[in-house]
C-alpha cells in the first residue's frame, strides 16, 4: 500500500510541470484583463464625446456614434456574461 502512494506521487510529480502554464505566456487572464481595459476605455471615450457635446463642443454625429459603440459594448459584455452563468448552471448540474 505504501509503495503504491508513493509511486502516484512520483507520477503526480513528474507530471505536473506539463500541465503547467509557460512562464511569460498570455493566459486567459491576460486576455480578459485587456478586454475589460478596452470596455473601461469605450466607456470613458463615449462619456467625454457625451459631456463634450452638451457643451457643444462635440457634433452630433461624433455622440451618436460613440453612444452606438458604447451600446454596442455594453450587449456584448451583457452577452459573455449570460453565457459565462449558463455554463456555470451547467457545471452545477453535472453528478459528481
Amino acid at each position: 500500500m505504501e509503495m503504491k502512494s508513493l509511486s502516484a506521487i512520483q507520477s503526480y510529480t513528474s507530471a505536473r510541470p506539463a500541465t503547467e502554464p509557460a512562464k511569460g505566456a498570455d493566459g486567459i487572464g491576460a486576455a480578459m484583463k485587456n478586454v475589460a481595459v478596452d470596455f473601461a476605455e469605450t466607456l470613458a471615450q463615449s462619456e467625454q464625446v457625451a459631456q463634450a457635446a452638451m457643451v457643444g463642443d462635440a457634433d452630433p454625429h461624433a455622440l451618436v456614434q460613440a453612444l452606438a459603440q458604447t451600446e454596442l459594448a455594453v450587449e456584448t459584455a451583457v452577452s459573455v456574461r449570460n453565457k459565462v452563468v449558463e455554463a456555470y448552471q451547467e457545471i452545477l448540474r453535472m453528478p459528481v
